[in-house]
């Protein structure tokens, strides 16, 4: 059989992507905003006060009426309730922050000013510095819309807008079970023995991903004890290493036909990876069923863990990265293939010696490009970043 032949019927790369991101997101929880970050939003957020809450001076200087020179009558600092009136002719010092005297025409920076004998000098005010009521926000304002990652930024506005706590949704929980009866995980390898290296890999990218801490569940060569993992209490997702293909100690796809499952994609038209699985159990949870080769186990981790969890978490779709790729870049034929690429220069660079069961070449990688079947030599190309 060809390498054609063993992807013929195999479900499209983008395809499988695609139905992987179609699971309905689980339930929401309240959490507060100090727990929120690296979160994503179950519910729009709006906000509960008018920012800035007052006109208040954007910077350091003197606040003024009228036309110059100005007698200095007071002082406004930030935190200030009554920041009383200004006069025309008159000038009122004040810190960045602080509401503005009433009657204020402009802020005159410092470095804009001569003062002496309580008197101040300046040209016209060329602009206002001040920051007007509400012209940030004012209440009832979309903050931001479900489905968003809580960053840094987006938490420092919740905060601004007068959240105490958002609706996120619950934390997908993941059961990986790591079959194999060569497969140890600690130590250096004896005589016909592997270290796992696709536990580390898939608890962190379900971790990326923002699912909770993996359950690790190591399993030898053994349809029954493959059974017992994938049944009872448990997870959300499970996913399992190194059994989704067709030899003779490969017994997930028996496992799962008798469990009733859906099998949504059983093989994907890409190099390396073809072996990849997305299952449904009868009880709504899902199955990940990922090649046993290093490089092969993260791109089916990338192309069906990852968009589940992100269907599941209600994500928003991640904007498509796309670079020309440059250099040798073998043809994709007609399945899409999966490489190892540094970004420089704008562009994305093949790194040699990629293989399916090599995990250097993507260790050195900052993500990977996806050759679609029709990408020619030079072509931009989607960049999956790690």
């Amino acid at each position: 059989m060809t390498l054609i032949d063993a992807h013929t019927g195999a479900t499209t790369w983008c395809d499988a992507r695609a139905r992987a991101r179609s699971g309905t997101p689980l339930e929401a929880e309240i959490v507060p905003l100090a727990l929120a970050a690296g979160r994503v939003l179950a519910a729009d957020v709006r906000s509960r006060t008018q920012v800035p809450g007052f006109d208040t001076a954007a910077m350091d200087g003197f606040a003024v009426a009228g036309t110059g020179p100005w007698r200095v009558t007071g002082q406004v600092l930030a935190g200030t309730a009554d920041p009383g009136s200004v006069a025309p002719g008159d000038a009122v010092e004040i810190a960045t922050g602080a509401p503005v005297p009433l009657g204020t025409e402009a802020v005159v920076p410092y470095e804009e000013t001569r003062v002496a004998g309580g008197v101040v000098e300046a040209p016209p005010p060329r602009r206002v510095h001040v920051r007007r009521a509400g012209e940030d926000l004012r209440p009832g304002d979309v903050l931001a819309r479900a489905g968003r990652d809580v960053t840094a930024p987006l938490l420092g506005l919740l905060a601004q807008g007068g959240a105490d706590a958002v609706a996120v949704r619950r934390r997908p929980t993941v059961r990986l079970i790591v079959t194999g009866d060569e497969v140890i995980q600690h130590g250096v390898p004896g005589a016909g023995q592997v270290r796992d290296a696709l536990g580390p890999l898939v608890v962190a990218v379900a971790e990326r991903a923002g699912a909770s801490t993996p359950e690790f569940v190591p399993v030898p060569d053994d349809h029954d004890r493959l059974r017992a993992a994938l049944t009872g209490q448990g997870p959300d997702v499970f996913v399992v290493t190194g059994s989704s293909s067709v030899g003779r100690a490969d017994h997930l796809h028996a496992v799962l036909a008798e469990a009733g499952a859906v099998l949504h994609v059983d093989g994907v038209a890409c190099r390396p990876g073809h072996p990849q699985l997305l299952g449904g159990l009868p009880d709504g949870r899902w199955v990940v069923g990922l090649p046993g080769n290093p490089f092969a186990g993260l791109v089916g981790a990338l192309t069906l863990l990852l968009p589940l969890l992100d269907g599941l978490l209600g994500r928003v779709p991640r904007p498509a990265l796309r670079l020309p790729v440059a250099g040798d870049a073998p043809a994709p034929g007609t399945v899409t293939r999966l490489l190892p690429v540094q970004v420089r220069d704008g562009a994305a660079v093949p790194v040699p010696d990629a293989g399916p069961a090599r995990l250097r070449a993507a260790a050195d990688a900052d993500g990977v490009a996806v050759l679609e079947p029709g990408w020619t030599p030079g072509a931009p190309a989607e960049i999956l970043l790690f």
